[in-house]
């Protein structure tokens, strides 16, 4: 598979965001059913009639009854064929209002967006794990829809996972029924085992299990840090790209500990009166969700076996190539103005103890104003530093390259709306090279879309995301003299160099929060 390119019919002015790429165009795809490990599926034509779409294909057994929170069990095998033409439920979550598929427990489904006109196309494959604070989201939001990076080439997938104490709840009887002696990463199983469907079954669809391409943002960026940690997830995957989170999320801490997260679940049982797996198993879903929460990616000597920051940072992750970045404006998403200032200085004594002043002195919080602008700039800097200590981590290991992106455009907004910049999720649309209807894109949007999505199709293609006629994105080493690809504001270049002082504080902020987290995470093995 080439790359995708730029048209040379399109000449590149002088503000880059003007330059649009070509898509592939491809015969339209073999409409057949297809054969995989549990049965055959049908699906429908996407709406360009170039891409066949799969929707709502069972990747494990439904997650119910007896196996609730069990790691994912084989899916049951069907006769005859089953019509795969609509997503299947999203997988329970709150606050989400009327947004459909309807939530429920039985939801590790997956989609696949495809052009290949048989098996042995070999396409690249891209596979995303959506964002939603591992409490929120699903694979069939439109934005994920898969068509038009299909059309570029590749066999796109999107999948669900479970989320909050569905997928992130560890438990004593769930930790010695497991045969692992580990409970409460049931999320990143799911990721595991949906990556094994793929194994299994995508050549059905015309990709190439060999050249399998992880990629997700924010809680997804989580998971994909987390399998690229995971000994248990090792040649799944050939590359990884996260979008605005490492294995830390978008602030660093510890990784909990099994145990930890153990307490947690049983103080929170008890509390409901649920004082047996069993009890708990025979609680409602809509109850579980309403009296539980889940942790997150935690240390549970199986899927994940130290603090990840101890992973990355001895060379034990897998060593596989990846494309990371962040957004200029990613505190927006999180921090509010009008807080009060000495709220700020608290959260952030809290936070880093006697390191405290020396982030103040870079961050300060006089005043409400002030202290609101320290937060956004904080918000930024910090997600900016984890991305880049991974792309450092990954540059060192082996033969992985590491690539890194900085998204500054600000999208449209709906009328009425306000805002808020190159925020948090921001860069979505224009990774899919989805500009759904409601804001007023511009050219420039749409040039940018194209372009992104063809860096994220090269890199899944070859491991390196720089192709004919796109301004050329150099490979990243270190924080010293590394520069990432800056995307957007009528911009499509290395950046300028970095903000050295910036990354020695958060160097020396992460070394002082990590220091009681090793003997933690030591004493928890």
């Amino acid at each position: 598979m080439n790359r995708v390119s730029l048209s040379p019919l399109i000449a590149i002015a002088a503000v880059v965001g003007t330059v649009v790429a070509a898509t592939v165009t491809l015969p339209a795809a073999n409409p057949e059913p297809v054969r995989l490990d549990a049965g055959t599926i049908s699906g429908t034509t996407g709406a360009s009639g170039e891409i066949r779409a799969f929707k709502g294909i069972p990747f494990a057994a439904p997650p119910v009854g007896v196996l609730r929170w069990k790691a994912p069990q084989p899916v049951p095998h069907w006769d005859g064929v089953r019509k795969a033409e609509e997503f299947g439920p999203r997988c329970m979550q709150g606050g989400r209002g009327n947004q459909q598929p309807a939530p429920s427990e039985d939801c590790l489904y997956l989609n696949v967006w495809t052009g290949a006109r048989s098996a042995a196309e070999r396409r690249p494959v891209m596979i995303f794990t959506y964002g939603g604070s591992l409490t929120g989201g699903s694979g069939s939001e439109p934005r994920y829809d898969g068509e038009a990076l299909a059309k570029k080439g590749v066999v796109a997938i999107t999948y669900n996972y479970r989320l909050g104490p569905f997928g992130w709840l560890a438990h004593p009887e769930l930790t010695r029924e497991s045969g692992h002696g580990a409970s409460g990463n049931q999320g990143l199983a799911d990721a595991i085992a949906a990556l094994q469907w793929v194994q299994k079954n995508v050549a059905a669809f015309g990709g190439d299990p060999r050249r399998v391409t992880i990629f997700g943002e924010s809680a997804g960026g989580i998971i994909v840090a987390g399998l690229v940690a995971s000994p248990e997830a090792k040649g799944l995957f050939a590359r990884a790209i996260s979008e605005s989170a490492s294995w830390m999320g978008t602030r660093m801490v510890p990784t909990p500990t099994l145990a930890q997260a153990e307490a947690e679940a049983v103080k929170a049982a008890d509390a409901v009166g649920a004082h047996s797996l069993a009890d708990l198993r025979a609680k409602s879903a809509d109850e579980i969700q309403k009296d539980f929460r889940g942790s997150r990616l935690i240390v549970e000597n199986h899927l994940l076996r130290e603090d990840l920051s101890l992973t990355f940072a001895n060379g034990r992750q897998q060593e596989v190539d990846v494309l990371l970045g962040s957004n200029k404006d990613e505190g927006t998403f999180f921090a509010r103005p009008g807080g009060a200032a000495d709220a700020y200085l608290k959260d952030v004594r809290q936070r880093f103890g006697e390191m405290a002043e020396s982030y103040l002195k870079m961050y300060p919080g006089g005043s409400p104003e002030e202290a609101y602008q320290s937060q956004l700039a904080g918000y930024r800097d910090e997600v900016t530093w984890l991305m880049r200590t991974w792309a450092e981590s990954q540059a060192k290991r082996g033969k992985s390259k590491a690539y890194v992106y900085y998204f500054t455009q600000e999208p449209p907004v709906a009328a009425g709306q306000q805002s808020r910049g190159a925020t948090h999720t921001a860069e979505l649309n224009y990774v899919f090279n989805n500009l759904l209807p409601g804001p007023a894109w511009t050219e420039a949007d749409r040039a940018l879309a194209d372009a992104m999505s063809s860096y994220w199709v090269n890199f899944a293609t070859t491991g390196d995301p720089n192709g004919k006629g796109l301004p050329v994105w150099p490979v990243y080493r270190d924080k010293a003299s590394g520069r990432a690809m800056v995307l957007g504001g009528g911009k499509m270049e290395p950046e300028a160099p970095p903000n050295a002082a910036m990354f020695a504080l958060y160097d020396s902020l992460w070394k002082h929060q990590m220091s009681p987290a090793v003997g933690k995470t030591a004493d928890a093995r």
